[in-house]
């Protein structure tokens, strides 16, 4: 697999995983299970992915 091609795959299943975790979260936001060790997970998680994503940005590899 060619490098861009690695990329373009990384980047689209960070989006994925962070869309999905972001809608569990959600979940269980509605459920009020906040504190439970899924969620704050999930919310670790986002925060990575988002550092990822705004390092794409500055780059000038993302809109």
């Amino acid at each position: 697999m060619e490098r861009i091609e690695a990329f373009e795959k990384m980047l689209a299943d960070i989006k994925r995983q962070a869309e999905y975790e972001q809608s569990e979260m959600e979940k269980l936001k509605a459920a009020v299970k906040e504190k439970t060790a899924t969620y704050r997970q999930y919310f670790g998680n986002r925060m990575l992915y988002k550092m990822i994503l705004d390092k794409y940005k500055q780059y000038g590899l993302l809109d």
